[in-house]
């Protein structure tokens, strides 16, 4: 049988427990298993780094709503980068990557992949001839998306983007942490491997650090799945837990970021202090039309440039009282950032580069009056 997301949500690799019908998923809280004979580990496990029930309970979840065969549960969204990369790739390949990206993404690269040999180049991932130019062939192993784009909200044409890959002979990576799978499932799309900051949406309460990998074929599943051992950066049982908890809730949150931040983004539409403002739910967003097609909603991130320049948007930021200034999003309460200043910091001075007066919000679930009033105040 066919469910919908949010049974999938609630109930997808989390059958209640077998001893004692516990309806929430135990937390294994183990390092190792007792093994019925030399060479025999029962149902598999031995050792937590190789596998951990909790663990594979929120693999399943997380493969059941991205609709791939394997999914793959991380320490962090870096990490889960860091072993896709070292899996498909090695010393001498290419990557094309959005000239707009999460900076720890481009620090990942510019600073570590780059090191080990691994070329990349940034590309418009909006233009689809811009990705196509970007691309070496016979080097070029990955075309990595994110949509929306982190912090600009860009957004890229996935089934567009993915043939053009498949026709260089690459795969096609989609960083969908920003609108999360209940909003966007980019495998149905082509992607190959769609990436999470499970920090984010996914476990949408700030209260744990997490990544995921889930892979559309299944013979490449498997290789990341040796990988994710072999290099170790697993998610705990705990976080793994904390995180399967935040999931149950993932569709009705979404809705609810997705209400508040279209009230939001026309309430800044208008504003006289506020110079543009980036929302793929907005009729003059230049990727609406795509965003439409392959997105449920349009998500609770906005971004928005200051008329005042960057100080004013520095000065919003620490203006702000129930937007608290933090780095991160996705959670449940509203954050405000100044990208250049804060996430983006480590892309300064390179190709992508942050506009100084750009403000990033990531819009919660409280009450929406009382955050555009906050706003209000804090605009000047």
């Amino acid at each position: 049988m066919n469910h919908g997301f949010d049974t999938l949500a609630i109930h997808a690799g989390q059958d209640p427990e077998a001893r004692t019908g516990a309806v929430i998923p135990p937390i294994y809280q183990t390092s190792t298993y007792a093994q019925d004979a030399v060479g025999a580990p029962r149902q598999g496990y031995e050792y937590s780094r190789s596998g951990n029930p909790t663990r594979d309970a929120l693999q399943e979840c997380l493969a059941a709503l991205e609709g791939g065969p394997v999914g793959l549960a991380f320490a962090s969204g870096l990490a889960a980068e860091d072993a896709l990369l070292r899996t498909v790739c090695k010393p001498g390949d290419h990557v094309v990557i959005p000239d707009d990206a999460y900076g720890g993404t481009y620090r990942l690269f510019a600073k570590v992949a780059e090191r080990w040999g691994l070329a990349y180049t940034p590309a418009k991932v909006s233009d689809v001839d811009a990705v196509r130019a970007a691309i070496r062939p016979g080097a070029t192993r990955i075309v990595w998306l994110e949509t929306p784009t982190n912090p600009l909200l860009g957004i890229a044409d996935i089934a567009a983007l993915a043939a053009v890959a498949h026709d260089a002979g690459a795969l096609l990576v989609v960083d969908n942490t920003f609108a999360s799978p209940y909003l966007q499932q980019p495998i149905a799309f082509g992607a190959d491997v769609v990436v999470h900051s499970t920090t984010k949406y996914v476990g949408g309460h700030s209260d744990v650090v997490g990544g995921a990998l889930v892979a559309a074929d299944r013979t490449l599943g498997e290789e990341l799945r040796y990988h994710q051992n072999a290099m170790g950066a697993v998610n705990g049982p705990f976080d793994a837990w904390l995180t399967l908890r935040g999931i149950k809730t993932l569709g009705v949150r979404m809705d609810r970021h997705c209400d508040n931040a279209e009230r939001i983004a026309a309430y800044l539409d208008g504003h006289a202090k506020v110079a543009q403002v980036i929302y793929p739910g907005l009729p003059s967003h230049p990727g609406h039309e795509v965003a439409a097609k392959q997105m449920r909603r349009f998500g609770g991130m906005i971004s928005f440039r200051a008329a005042g320049g960057e100080e004013h948007a520095v000065e919003i930021c620490n203006r702000a009282k129930l937007f608290v200034l933090a780095e991160s999003l996705g959670g449940v309460e509203s954050l405000i950032e100044h990208p250049g200043r804060m996430t983006h910091a480590s892309a300064a001075g390179s190709p992508l580069e942050v506009p100084g007066d750009l403000v990033r919000l990531s819009v919660g679930i409280e009450t929406v009056d009382d955050l555009l009033a906050d706003l209000e105040q804090a605009l000047g």
